[in-house]
């Protein structure tokens, strides 16, 4: 698989075919995979609360903590990681709940079930299950410090 970067403008792609380089493409290939996860890190200013939440309300395991009292937290549900920094949010964005400005977009294997399983455990949702036009299954979490997770899977 290749990267390509158009520098015309055309914002960037991902295509198969040979490895070229001229004035408006750069292209490099990859021969083995090389990142195998991106792990989101988020600011909190209470790591205990934040891994109690995603423990307590979303299912995920704590794997570890740093320092006493803790500055830094790793859950993990299904193998995909989540990091916690306890640092002070950056400023909050006054329209970012209405605008809905995620701050991840989780894919799952049955957004149906997942959704359920939220639902029983009083989870907050800022916006419910349902059919999108880009064909995906979704649904959008706030948590416990007001981030917004999606949580999708394809229709």
């Amino acid at each position: 698989m290749l990267f390509q970067a158009r520098q015309s403008g055309l914002g960037t792609y991902l295509r198969r075919g040979p490895a070229f380089l001229n004035s408006s493409h750069l292209l490099l290939r990859y021969t083995a995979t090389m990142i195998r996860q991106i792990v989101p890190v988020f600011f909190t200013t209470d790591i205990p609360s934040t891994v109690s939440y995603f423990g307590e309300k979303l299912g995920f395991e704590c794997l570890g903590t740093w320092r006493d009292p803790p500055v830094y937290a790793i859950v993990a549900r299904d193998g995909r990681a989540i990091h916690f920094r306890c640092a002070a949010p950056p400023t909050a964005n006054p329209e970012k709940h209405a605008e809905e400005l995620l701050d991840a977009y989780i894919y799952v294997d049955d957004a149906d079930a997942l959704f359920g399983e939220y639902a029983a455990k009083g989870v907050e949702f800022a916006r419910g299950l349902g059919d999108m036009p880009w064909k995906c299954r979704e649904f959008v979490v706030k948590d416990c410090d007001g981030r917004l997770l999606a949580f999708g899977s394809d229709l």
